[in-house]
């Protein structure tokens, strides 16, 4: 498992280089090696603009290897106010020239996945998000939840061709198999979507060790219910763990509390911050720092 940066809560960003617009946010980045896994190699990085998770697979160590070298390379993008398409494509490039160097030959190889957002490069406010794998990021808006990331993997193509429904997915012998990656000495091909930034909005960045143990209607129940970001980050790792736990379980909670002058007072009243604040542009909070690990 590796760790890069620190959560925070209520932090005002800007959205890019070239702006004056911020963006009020809260975060937090939670991981649990879960119950039958002697080790974690989930790996996992919330350095703004860009927060995402990386779900290692291989013999022994290679898959913590290779979510370690994504988290690593992805982290040196934070603090960039503009992060490109071709920035992230070009990180991750890098990540498989590492994964190769470090895991060495290995019987099964070394390879991860990977999803995440960060600051679009839009005037208008948008959400660059990318994935590779079935690690996937929702979105909770409204008291709806979306899917906003598609699996690559084999029971993914079998639904989109109609051979299998959604139910019968969640049994498929073939469950755990992805069709892309990062890593095996191959060309990282991430794909990318554009997601409105807008306040009131809540996203989730997960591996596939929560989705194993949560239905979609457990997910949306949780995100719906804990009043901060990282309540709703511990509550769903919690959840999947006591469920069964039979994978590395890793959550990135985000909540988009305002966009420039446009404020959701929802979560402000959530949080218990009287609404007499908000003129107060001091309601921000230290960031909480969270010891990286390797």
């Amino acid at each position: 498992m590796t760790v890069r940066g620190e959560n925070g809560s209520r932090r005002r960003l800007r959205y890019r280089a070239d702006s004056e617009l911020e963006i009020e946010l809260s975060w937090c980045g939670i991981t649990d090696v879960g119950r039958r896994r002697e080790t974690n190699q989930d790996s996992y990085v919330t350095t703004p603009p860009i927060f995402a998770v990386a779900d290692g697979m291989g013999g022994h160590s290679a898959g913590e290897v290779a979510s370690a070298a994504v988290v690593r390379r992805l982290a040196e993008l934070g603090g960039n106010q503009t992060v490109l398409e071709t920035d992230i494509d070009a990180m991750l490039s890098d990540a498989v020239d590492d994964i190769e160097l470090d895991a060495g030959e290995t019987e099964l190889g070394a390879g991860t996945t990977v999803t995440g957002v960060c600051f679009g490069s839009a005037e208008a406010p948008t959400w660059t998000v990318f994935n590779i794998g079935d690690s996937r990021v929702y979105q909770y808006f409204k008291g709806a939840l979306s899917q906003i990331t598609v699996d690559h993997s084999v029971v993914q193509h079998l639904i989109d061709t109609g051979a299998i429904t959604e139910e019968e997915a969640e049994t498929h012998p073939h469950a755990n198999v992805i069709t892309r990656a990062v890593g095996f000495n191959e060309a990282p091909i991430p794909d990318y979507t554009s997601l409105a930034l807008i306040p009131g909005q809540r996203l989730l960045i997960c591996s596939d060790g929560l989705t194993k143990e949560l239905t979609d209607i457990g997910i949306q129940h949780f995100l719906a219910t804990q009043a901060t970001a990282e309540d709703a980050a511990r509550m769903l790792v919690q959840q999947a763990v006591d469920n069964a736990g039979r994978d590395n379980v890793t959550a990135i909670v985000i909540d988009v509390h305002a966009v420039g002058d446009v404020i959701d007072t929802g979560s402000m009243e959530s949080a218990g911050i009287s609404l007499d604040e908000l003129g107060d542009p001091e309601v921000d909070t230290e960031p909480v720092p969270v010891p990286t690990s390797e």
